[in-house]
């Protein structure tokens, strides 16, 4: 299995410190965001990583992460996504990265406080299909949220108004390797993008989703709200079991 990381687009809504760096090299706390993906998939046993950067500012993420003898990894390829094509367009860019194999996505925001090594064992056990890992949260309404019938994934809703649930579906995702053929299905949504919520519910409807509930804390950083927390959650209790 590989891993992607998607660090690229804007930061539109983390302006003006992102006006002169991308948002996933900002600090959370006491190191850059983008070393928490980084090291939730290591900690999964993913070692081969591609990132998906964007942007002005991308050549800062070879400065800082070089080749990852700092993770101790001997390579890290990278990738650039041209404007804002959405997250699905971004994983596409991996396409000839992933060779065929599955591939564990970790949206470059997102942390969480302890691992997804049950989650990626399960989806190895799985075979096929994909696996999305689920938190519940008091804000469903700023994520893309499960609805879950009789334990089974019913559907999933990006950003609903009135959502369905409170379970929000986190950053992290498992794709065998009909993720790619699916994203050129797709059409841009509203924004404009190709949503990775479309992707999802395709697995969905070919009844090749399953979901895990994700144990410890989880946040994503891309807002100014969001960022405070995940600096004061790993300043606390620290992230991927690093404290």
């Amino acid at each position: 299995m590989k891993g992607v990381i998607l660090a690229g687009g804007l930061g539109t809504r983390l302006f003006p410190l992102t006006k002169i760096t991308n948002k996933h090299l900002l600090p959370i706390y006491d190191r850059p965001m983008i070393y928490y993906p980084i090291q939730t998939l290591i900690n999964a046993g993913i070692t081969d990583i591609m990132i998906v950067t964007g942007g002005n500012n991308a050549g800062d993420f070879l400065r800082l992460l070089g080749n990852g003898k700092e993770f101790g990894l001997k390579h890290i390829n990278y990738t650039y996504q041209e404007g804002e094509g959405g997250i699905a367009d971004a994983l596409s860019l991996a396409e000839y990265f992933a060779e065929d194999e599955p591939v564990c996505v970790v949206l470059g925001d997102n942390l969480i406080e302890k691992n997804i090594v049950k989650a990626v064992k399960d989806f190895k056990k799985q075979g096929e299909g994909a696996k999305i890992l689920l938190k519940e949260v008091p804000d469903p309404e700023r994520f893309g949220v499960a609805e879950i019938k009789n334990g089974k994934l019913a559907g999933i809703e990006e950003k609903p108004k009135y959502p369905k649930s409170s379970l929000a579906v986190i950053g992290i995702y498992l794709f065998d390797a009909r993720v790619f053929r699916i994203v050129k299905t797709l059409k841009p949504s509203d924004r404009g993008e190709l949503e990775i919520t479309d992707v999802n519910n395709a697995y969905v409807k070919m009844k090749a989703m399953t979901w895990e509930m994700l144990d410890g804390w989880w946040t994503d950083a891309g807002t100014f709200e969001s960022l405070m927390r995940a600096a004061m959650l790993v300043s606390q209790t620290g992230a991927n079991n690093t404290k």
